[in-house]
């Protein structure tokens, strides 16, 4: 029952993930949370908490497995400090009710036979749903407290490797290039005098690359097409800057700018999941050979944001005019470019992309979201109001995903963790 249950959960799990509700999730997380690990715990260790009341506890912790991942993914936060905070609240979080905890159930059943025995006065009561939920909050929230007070010193520490992969694109560039570049949120009130201006007047004359923009009730700009030289900046807009931390502290006074602590506005768009820096190559048989990145319009007609040109040994960057600086065979052009285009750029015979190991885009199908939210519904429905076993009702959902096209077969095997479901199953 619990073998075919996990593996049930976790297809559920792949299924909701294919449609981008678990992506929604993780964005509204992080928005709420931030990229903090002191605030992101207690925001999933919570959810899961309340999930695993619901349910079974290996269930709830798989179901929420592709949550965390893409909030580790998108926050730079290690996955290991996460998910040992998530696991034991999912155990915790089995205490709240009777349905998410086996050894409660269990011992409801040993009541039940022992009242057999036993005459009309002595016989003892069972519990409802809800008779030990105040004891379970108590002891999840002692948890939540326990992992936001003492997490630093008793959570994995694991060091983030350099990479061009984007786990740490930033780190890469220091250890390569000697710049130390970071991303930053910056706001530009309604009295700066920065409003009116374009970004080729200010880009290369502080030592900053905007790569993106989004003004209040806009759609974020990034990518091809969006950010140009020739945009202009206006009161309200925020603005996704790429830049040494000096500059950038320049750039802001100069203007009176207010540079945001956190990524609010781009921590979606600007994640290491979906951007980051790329090394692209100009072959022998390029065309951009003997123009420059701003003969071409770079930035708008490709969307890589030039941020730095390895030539001859040396590497310069924004402020010693690379942009205006004509082609070559064997230039390494490094770039800030969301993945999605990168993928593209491999295609193109202009340029030789020496990054290759990076998130690609996933298939998703967000036109499947309601026939994935149905089944989900079904199987909840079925745990919580039925007598139907648990591994039936989950297993339920779970084929409904696949017939429903929610899931491929090819994709629902390849989401299950067999390690996990012979462990389970060895116990």
């Amino acid at each position: 029952n619990a073998v075919i249950s996990i593996i049930a959960v976790m297809i559920i799990g792949a299924g909701l993930d294919k449609t981008g509700i678990m992506t929604k999730v993780a964005a509204f997380i992080l928005k709420i949370g931030g990229t903090t690990e002191s605030r992101i715990i207690p925001i999933i260790s919570s959810t899961v908490g309340f999930i695993s009341s619901f349910m079974q506890n290996v269930g709830a912790a798989a179901l929420f497995l592709p949550v965390v991942s893409r909030i580790s993914a998108r926050s730079g936060l290690p996955m290991s400090r996460l998910l040992m905070p998530m696991g034991f609240c999912a155990i915790l979080g089995g205490t709240v009710t009777m349905v998410g905890s086996s050894p409660l159930i269990l011992l409801n059943d040993l009541i039940l036979t022992s009242n057999k025995a036993l005459p009309a006065e002595q016989q003892m009561e069972t519990w409802g749903l809800f008779s030990v939920t105040p004891i379970g909050i108590a002891l999840v929230a002692t948890g939540i407290v326990y992992f936001v007070v003492a997490g630093r010193f008793v959570l994995p520490a694991t060091k983030s490797e350099s990479s061009t992969t984007g786990s740490n694109p930033m780190a890469y560039f220091h250890d390569v290039y000697g710049i130390d570049y970071s991303i930053n949120e910056v706001v530009i009130p309604s009295d700066s005098p920065i409003i009116g201006h374009r970004l080729d007047d200010v880009e290369t004359a502080y030592r900053v690359r905007i790569i993106a923009t989004k003004l209040t009730g806009a759609e974020t700009n990034i990518g091809p097409g969006t950010v140009a030289r020739d945009t202009e900046l206006s009161a309200g807009m925020v603005l996704g800057v790429v830049a040494d931390p000096s500059d950038l502290d320049h750039f802001v006074e100069k203007f009176q700018l207010r540079k945001r602590n956190a990524m609010l506005t781009f921590a979606e768009s600007l994640s290491p999941a979906k951007a980051g820096i790329a090394e692209v190559v100009i072959p022998p048989s390029s065309k951009l050979i003997g123009k420059s990145a701003r003969d071409v319009w770079m930035r708008k007609t490709y969307g890589l944001a030039l941020v730095g040109l390895h030539r001859n040994g040396e590497t310069m960057r924004e402020g010693d005019d690379i942009r205006n600086m004509p082609f070559q065979a064997g230039d390494t052009l490094v770039c800030h470019t969301p993945w999605v285009v990168l993928e593209r750029i491999e295609k193109d015979k202009d340029f030789v992309v020496v990054t290759t190991e990076y998130p690609r885009a996933e298939e998703e199908r967000p036109q499947k979201v309601l026939h994935a939210g149905i089944f989900f519904g079904i199987a909840l429905f079925m745990v919580l109001f039925t007598d139907i076993r648990l591994s039936v009702a989950l297993l339920t959902g779970a084929m409904g995903m696949v017939l429903a096209g929610v899931i491929k077969i090819e994709e629902a095997y390849r989401a299950v963790s067999w390690k996990t479901v012979f462990l389970l199953a060895s116990l």
